[in-house]
């Protein structure tokens, strides 16, 4: 579990350094791809998700809709990077990067977050890249990268686990929050799809959407349902293996308060799709809203509590640092879908202060990871 803390999963060769040249000299400005694993498109999702609770917060500020355009570019530019840099690691690590699916669980449960990171830059594509590429591109552009990270997290959802259950030796007595990974990417697609509904041609086209999304609803819902038991158990059992990887604890909150935003994301899609179900799932939506939400916000003070503390006990910087941003944007984005839809000021007071709290969190995680790529800490030859 140790990988997790330091982001060096497989061991390095010892190597030579040059005659009168110094240990390490050099460092700084290369980089080794086989370490790069799937918990770096956590980057991508905190970024994304920052964006989009820019776009659905519902105070609307000066300069608001652009810094989220901001974000959304950022995003996709990282997600791009990342794509291209995995993509040479496949091909030319393709020892290491069997090693991190098939003999490191700790690695493995991060490949939930390339599907999550495909979707999230997707939304916020057609929430804010319109502006900026026009809304057919968008469209597009939302679509192909919809279909792909729903496919992926589909076959995340189902692989992952079925590796633990035959061939990854874990123990649910070591459980952790990492775990939640694969199963949550599922629901990050039911809350992301509903967006392309009115883009697809009426009667069938919709309908088969909406009904998609409630699938994956109860894939990613009913999944962790089943998971989160077993994450506690570990948790009270074993206690996290090291200080770096109390961000972890922040993870709980992603399928809490993405389930939140999907309810209603669903609500909406599905007053003109489905008139005969849509009286129903409004009401629905914000009855289950209220109570996750407020589950939510209870382990959100277990989380800072317990990483204040950490803190104070000399934790490091770690990529785990990067769980503080997407779980609490899932949160952003559940308050706001209540407050828009009960009006209800508690919300948009609530909804407003989690995006503080999260771009307070992605300003620590992004100053960490380019303070430790500029050092050579991070993905260093």
């Amino acid at each position: 579990m140790s990988t997790l803390a330091d982001v060096r999963p497989f061991p390095r060769s010892p190597r030579l350094s040059r005659p009168g040249r110094p240990a390490g000299a050099g460092r700084l400005s290369r980089f080794d791809l086989a370490q790069l694993g799937p918990n770096w498109y956590a980057v991508v999702m905190g970024t994304a998700i920052l964006g989009n609770g820019a776009a659905v917060l519902p105070v609307r500020l000066p300069g608001l809709v652009g810094f989220g355009e901001g974000m959304w570019a950022l995003g996709l530019a990282v997600l791009l990077v990342l794509l291209a840099a995995r993509l040479v690691h496949l091909t030319r690590h393709r020892e290491a990067a069997r090693a991190q699916l098939l003999d490191t669980p700790a690695t493995a449960v991060f490949y939930g977050c390339p599907p999550m990171a495909l979707l999230s830059v997707g939304l916020g594509t057609l929430l804010l890249g319109s502006r900026v590429i026009g809304t057919g591109p968008a469209v597009a552009l939302d679509a192909a990268l919809w279909g792909v990270g729903t496919l992926y997290a589909l076959a995340v959802a189902a692989g992952i686990p079925y590796l633990m259950i035959t061939r990854h030796p874990v123990s649910a007595l070591e459980a952790n929050p990492t775990w939640l990974l694969p199963v949550v990417a599922p629901l990050v697609a039911s809350a992301t799809g509903p967006a392309l509904v009115p883009h697809l041609p009426a009667g069938g086209p919709q309908q088969t959407m909406l009904y998609a999304c409630w699938a994956l609803f109860g894939v990613g819902l009913l999944a962790t349902l089943v998971l989160l038991p077993v994450v506690f158990t570990g948790l009270f059992h074993s206690k996290l293996p090291a200080l770096a990887l109390t961000p972890s604890l922040f993870l709980v909150l992603g399928p809490l308060g993405q389930s939140v935003t999907a309810v209603h994301q669903l609500a909406d899609a599905a007053r003109p799709v489905l008139p005969s179900l849509a009286p129903a799932m409004l009401p629905f939506a914000e009855l289950y809203g209220v109570a996750v939400i407020g589950v939510a916000m209870l382990w959100l003070v277990v989380a800072l509590t317990a990483n204040l503390r950490a803190r104070q006990a000399g934790m490091p910087f770690a990529m785990t640092w990067w769980a503080f941003t997407f779980p609490i944007g899932t949160c952003v984005t559940g308050a706001s879908a209540l407050a828009r839809h009960t009006g209800f000021g508690g919300f948009t007071a609530l909804a407003t202060g989690l995006f503080v709290l999260l771009a307070g969190a992605w300003v620590l995680a992004a100053a960490g990871t380019a303070a430790g790529l500029a050092r050579g800490r991070l993905l260093a030859r």
